[in-house]
């Protein structure tokens, strides 16, 4: 019997590899305890292979049911339907734009040498300067007229020429017009188109300047996009300009130009520079930074006061020019400050080496950033005077 027990156990092992069937009871008795450990290890794994069908169900047992399969869906109704009006058809997740890097100074370098990765960005002048444009290429209704007056030697000329460059360069979608009317040889021409060959008696005499096309034949331009009516022809017979042939011209060109700068003349007294004045939405009194010149600039003011020009007085920009580059800064501000306490705008226009040989003006290229910057000021003050005037004023003239 001794022997028998273990042929037995083996035979019940070898039954462990066999499909599983009913175990019996004497493989029960004889695993002891200690065996347990063969009956976990020796136990069938499960079979990862393919499943086999099912077994069939004997019979007498009820079938079981088959699963259920989810309905298809029902097709939507026409009132169940997303309206074609909801489709949405915004860009969705735009990048970010990188801000515009610094123009110049160290500013500059720095985001150069680390390609764009370290942006400092614009400086406080760079802010300034695109506040003045901003407010120089504002939106304007109607057209509007700019005086500059000045006695002799000031830099009057150079300053009606560079504010209109600087007008036209930022006001592309206007046409920007200086007119000469110095009776005293003008040499507005000079400083922007030395070519020009038109006159006011050319553009008064002309019947069939209809278009714009016929009006720029008369006219000359700037690289900026400056027009320019020159004064007295310099070769032929001397004519003498008088108010009723400004007014004539200057009404033709109102139909063509939304701003017009007008390079009056030295005297206050003088025919053609009181009908310019009498039609004027901003005036720039042009000064030198010494005394003498700016007594002429007190002299001015004190003319338009009492000429009943109020009005025009607070719509006055004080410039003063340093044509030569021999005034301080000191003596400078000193004059400065006589007219700001008289309520008036005051601009400094340092000395700038290309401005000072005459020809033509560059604003865009030629000029010293802070001399640019100066007029930029300047411009802006103008266009804020465009801005406060009566809806009335605006009416095309």
């Amino acid at each position: 019997m001794a022997l028998g027990r273990p042929r037995r156990l083996y035979d019940e092992i070898h039954e462990l590899g066999r499909p599983p069937h009913r175990r019996s009871a004497a493989f029960d008795k004889l695993m002891s305890e200690p065996d347990d450990f063969l009956r976990d290890r020796l136990r069938p794994a499960p079979q990862s292979g393919p499943v086999g069908p099912p077994p069939r169900p004997q019979p007498g047992e009820p079938r079981p049911a088959p699963p259920q399969r989810p309905a298809p869906p029902h097709p939507a109704g026409p009132s169940q339907r997303p309206s074609w009006s909801e489709l949405d058809f915004a860009p969705r997740g735009e990048p970010a734009r990188r801000p515009p890097g610094p123009s110049y100074g160290w500013r500059r370098v720095v985001y150069k040498a680390t390609f764009g990765l370290v942006n400092p960005g614009p400086s406080a002048g760079e802010k300034q300067a695109a506040a003045y444009e901003a407010t120089i290429g504002a939106t304007l209704r109607g057209n509007y007229k700019v005086g500059v007056l000045g006695k002799g030697g000031v830099g009057k000329t150079t300053v009606a020429a560079s504010v209109g460059s600087i007008f036209a360069e930022l006001r592309r979608q206007d046409r920007v017009v200086a007119i000469d009317a110095d009776t005293a040889f003008g040499r507005l021409g000079s400083r922007i188109d030395p070519r020009t060959n038109g006159s006011y008696w050319e553009i008064a005499a002309d019947k069939d300047l209809r278009s714009f096309a016929d009006v720029s034949t008369r006219v000359g331009s700037n690289a900026a996009g400056l027009y320019v009516l020159a004064g007295e022809p310099t070769a032929g017979p001397r004519r003498v300009l008088d108010p009723a042939l400004y007014r004539e011209a200057t009404s033709r060109l109102d139909r063509h130009f939304t701003i017009a700068i007008i390079d009056c003349g030295s005297t206050m007294d003088a025919p053609v520079t009181q009908e310019a004045l009498s039609d004027l939405d901003a005036l720039i009194v042009v000064s030198s930074p010494w005394a003498d010149g700016a007594g002429a600039a007190a002299q001015t003011m004190e003319w338009l006061t009492a000429h009943g020009r109020s009005g025009l007085l607070n719509r006055t920009v004080v410039v003063l020019n340093d044509s030569d580059g021999h005034s301080d800064k000191r003596h400078r501000s000193v004059l400065a400050n006589q007219f700001v306490e008289r309520g008036q705008k005051v601009v400094q226009v340092p000395f700038d080496p290309h401005l000072r040989p005459g020809g033509v003006i560059d604003v865009k290229s030629e000029l010293a950033r802070t001399t640019r910057g100066r007029f930029l000021e300047i411009s802006a003050t103008i266009a804020g005077f465009f801005a406060a005037r009566p809806q009335s004023s605006r009416e095309p003239r």
